[in-house]
């Protein structure tokens, strides 16, 4: 090998070394040893290392650029409420842990087919919670399933992983055969299977009982809030434990108030149109109540506030010995004429406060919930009615209102693409036009969904993987693979994919796609057979991290959440990575002969 070929195989070793040791961010070690190769061609103008414009390249790659849209088609479902509006009521009925887990586990592994599983995750992670909440157990048993379901349930098609869409599209850039919509389902699809039925079966006894390192329900503080039954809601006519009122974790109906009557909250009392709900509860759990459909705040009060839903936060507010509300009530304080806001909850230590958020006198020390514009936080510092505002998490108001449009436009993306009467990249960026169009999210909200430092990755190992291309040293990793397997093409295909397997569970499953499937094509030419197997094991392969929460996005996100440690992944992950490799090895030569 001549020294680009060597250049280009330190650059990309360095690059898998320092993204599996960590040594800093994934998306700037990317650029940086992307830098690298653009200065030395720069410099020395050799023909065998690409050129600064073919090292960008892959930042305008039409797989990256659908990645990026589809975040943003998800921000819409999220914002909207509709993945809890299309699978709550599924949910809802799980009486046990296993059943709550087939529940959830084979629709994702269906879902996570036509939308990048890594904003489904996000989307489903604290519905996932409340699930665990309500069946009281640990969500550790339910987030990793969760995280697992959705990387299989993207192997089933070229839209479920954002490896899938970029494998495909820079195959289809070297001049490769297209690759189908489902082509990787002949693997995909017996893997989620199986693969649902393992974690089903297994996890109880593999994944141990973890709690987050910080729990919501440790609130000390009580609040007492009052929520409204909406009279065209869907709680109306069930009871309080069909609406699912009675297993909130941390939470309790206290009482409902109907017209001028006091009724005692037993779980088979009905509900009707415009009961007054009075619940006592810790923040989490409260917060968790706005994302339920049919409640409504005090006398709708929200609705009425000067600016629109998608602008809202909750701010938490301490009433101080200087505020000119002092002795009044909540509703003599005229929050919405006064501050544009609208008291939520309340919350005086670790009381229950009677009757109606409306009657509750205001108290020095007392702690609001307020759902106000993010401005309030600024000009209430400048006020002396509050000691302390801070917003509450990164909660959004749900625009509820628009959840069926966000469902619409998402089954019409998916279908349209699926069929082929448009490519998935127009399919993408039509469905985001029309979530920004009809409201279900904002541009901000859309941007802010965008994981951009998947996309920065994406875009430098494309850069990267053209280096080893150009300068000759996949043709000569490629040699060295076939020379191991003695030129049988199974034997290199099995070669192929374990390797990429362990590349993705060191770095991330971009990178390790991208350098894999300039190497496996390298193989496949010297061996003179069809290169479309090794592309779908390459595709397999680099989304098949079960082993380290590093790997993969999806594993990395509830890492924290469930209080996981590694070796959690290890235990649960092996068998799952072994069954998909002999499901891969038996499918693959079946489907796609060499």
């Amino acid at each position: 090998m001549d020294w680009p070929a060597v250049l280009s195989l330190l650059v990309a070793a360095g690059l898998l070394i320092s993204l599996a040791f960590r040594l800093a961010p994934t998306d700037v070690l990317a650029m940086a040893f992307l830098a690298v190769l653009v200065v030395v061609q720069d410099l020395t103008g050799t023909d065998k290392l690409p050129t600064p414009l073919e090292a960008v390249k892959g930042f305008g790659h039409p797989g990256l650029l659908t990645i990026g849209l589809l975040f943003a088609v998800v921000a819409g479902l999220e914002m909207t409420g509709a993945t809890k509006l299309a699978t709550g009521w599924f949910l809802d009925r799980a009486k046990t842990l296993r059943g709550a887990q087939l529940r959830i586990l084979a629709p994702v592994a269906g879902l996570s087919g036509f939308l990048n599983n890594t904003p489904v995750v996000a989307a489903l992670i604290p519905i996932v919670d409340d699930t665990a909440k309500r069946l009281h157990t640990s969500s550790s048993r339910l987030l990793l399933p969760l995280s697992y379901a959705a990387i299989i349930g993207g192997m089933c098609t070229v839209m479920g992983t954002s490896t899938n869409l970029i494998v495909r599209d820079e195959f289809a850039s070297r001049g490769g055969e297209p690759i189908s919509f489902f082509a990787p389902a002949v693997v995909g699809v017996p893997a989620a299977v199986l693969g649902v039925i393992y974690m089903v079966m297994f996890s109880n006894r593999l994944i141990p009982d973890r709690r987050a390192a910080v729990s919501a329900s440790d609130d000390p503080k009580k609040y007492t809030v009052e929520m409204l039954v909406d009279a065209s809601g869907p709680l109306v006519g069930k009871t309080i434990e069909d609406a699912g009122l009675r297993s909130l974790a941390g939470l309790y109906v206290a009482e409902i108030q109907r017209g001028d009557d006091v009724i005692a909250a037993k779980p088979n009392e009905r509900l009707r149109g415009d009961d007054a709900l009075i619940l006592v509860g810790a923040l989490d759990s409260v917060v968790d109540l706005r994302k339920i459909r049919g409640l409504l705040t005090p006398d709708d009060q929200g609705r009425k506030l000067e600016i629109p839903a998608w602008r809202r936060t909750l701010v938490e507010a301490v009433v101080s010995s200087r505020c000119s509300l002092l002795g009044k009530t909540i509703r003599e304080g005229r929050f919405r004429s006064n501050y544009n806001a609208a008291v939520v909850a309340v919350a005086r230590g670790d009381r229950r406060l009677e009757g109606k958020i409306g009657d509750v006198r205001l108290e020095t020390g007392d702690v609001l919930l307020l759902e106000a514009s993010p401005s309030f936080i600024h000009r209430a510092k400048e006020l002396r009615d509050f000691f302390l505002v801070s917003a509450v998490g990164g909660e959004a108001v749900r625009r509820h209102e628009k959840a069926w449009y966000a469902i619409a436009i998402m089954v019409t993306m998916v279908c349209v693409a699926a069929l082929g009467w448009v490519s998935i990249l127009t399919a993408a960026m039509v469905a985001t036009l029309a979530m920004l169009a009809c409201r279900c999210c904002t541009a901000h909200e859309a941007r802010r969904a965008v994981d951009w430092r998947i996309l920065i990755v994406i875009g430098a190992t494309i850069g990267i993987g053209s280096s080893l291309e150009k300068s000759g040293a996949a043709e000569a990793i490629a040699k060295g693979v076939i020379g191991l397997a003695q030129g049988n093409p199974k034997l290199t295909l099995a070669l192929v994919y374990l390797l990429t397997m362990l590349c993705t569970e060191l770095i991330t499953n971009t990178a390790a796609a991208l350098i894999m499937l300039t190497v496996s094509l390298g193989a496949a030419g010297t061996l003179g057979v069809n290169e479309t197997p090794f592309v779908i094991a390459v595709m397999i392969a680099a989304s098949a991290s079960f082993l380290t929460p590093f790997g993969y996005q999806t594993n990395l996100m509830v890492y924290t959440v469930g209080g996981y440690r590694v070796s959690d992944y290890l235990r649960f992950g092996l068998p799952l990575s072994l069954l998909v490799f002999v499901v891969a090895m038996v499918m693959i030569p079946w489907q796609f002969p060499f």
